[in-house]
């Protein structure tokens, strides 16, 4: 790419965030691949968008660690990533969070196996044939003082169960914490789906695509599947919130780059504004 890419949303002012969501395919052996899901072309669609979006926060999906170090190279030293690989070794494929931490400060975080056995690596009882994870951090943002917690995941794309059981669980992780919170990922499920109705109830999380303020593009399906996007498919890449948060925008990002696609899913967009601790000044 010679020219740089125009951002739909872009690196936003104190006191907005701007947090993404985006499962990047993982890199897959070239023979295997029909020549537009190849990593080698979609590796320098991936750096244009990132360079251009900047994002404060972004959950990544399916990255291998060549992957997650193009992700770091493209969005700088400004940025750190937390996260490591599913498997039981702590290897592979994984759901890195990666955040600016010259606006950020990274209090805690932790990776857990979505199973009945979180804290073993690589375990799977929810009825998911391959590990799922979860992603957690607390941040404290160095502008505001506001404190806040993020949530990456990718549940599973064959087993309803281990995605209902997915999304119960997350739910339960953050209404039982004190601090507001984004819940990002692919959930390989769409808004009238059990775990995503399971992921909403009550009062603990909002849909942020439903709760903005202003919509920068269509409801696009974010299944692209290196096609053009339709608004006939479904959003299964979500960015969910606590009620407190203000959503000031959401976007589907589906534009082109350089004649394709970064990726076989869409990244998802929002810029929020998070409530300020009880004990901000």
């Amino acid at each position: 790419m010679t020219d740089p890419l125009r951002p739909l949303i872009g690196p936003v002012a104190t006191p907005d965030l701007h947090v993404m969501t985006f499962n990047i395919r993982r890199r897959m052996p070239a023979l295997l691949t029909r020549p537009a899901d190849r990593w080698a072309r979609r590796a320098p669609r991936l750096r244009g968008v990132l360079r251009a979006e900047r994002p404060t926060v972004l959950g990544v999906q399916e990255a291998l660690p060549d992957q997650a170090a193009a992700i770091a190279a493209a969005l700088g030293p400004t940025h750190r990533f937390v996260g490591h690989g599913r498997d039981p070794r702590r290897e592979g494929e994984a759901c890195p969070l990666f955040y600016d931490a010259e606006r950020l400060e990274l209090l805690d975080w932790r990776q857990s196996a979505l199973s009945d056995r979180p804290e073993q690596p690589g375990s799977t009882t929810w009825g998911n044939v391959i590990p799922r994870i979860l992603v957690q951090a607390d941040f404290r943002d160095r502008a505001t003082s506001a404190e806040f917690m993020v949530v990456n995941t990718h549940l599973d794309v064959l087993s309803s169960r281990a995605r209902l059981r997915g999304a119960q669980h997350i739910r339960r992780l953050v209404a039982g914490q004190p601090r507001p919170a984004v819940v990002m990922g692919d959930l390989n499920a769409g808004p009238s789906s059990p775990a995503v109705g399971n992921l909403l109830a009550g009062d603990t999380l909002v849909d942020a695509w439903t709760a903005a303020a202003e919509h920068l593009t269509p409801e696009w399906g974010t299944y692209g599947g290196y096609r053009r996007p339709r608004t006939a498919g479904d959003r299964i890449d979500w960015i969910a919130v606590s009620p407190s948060a203000a959503v000031v925008t959401a976007a589907v990002n589906a534009d082109p780059v350089d004649g394709g696609w970064a990726s076989d899913h869409f990244p998802v967009q929002a810029v929020l504004r998070m409530p300020r601790s009880e004990s901000s000044p």
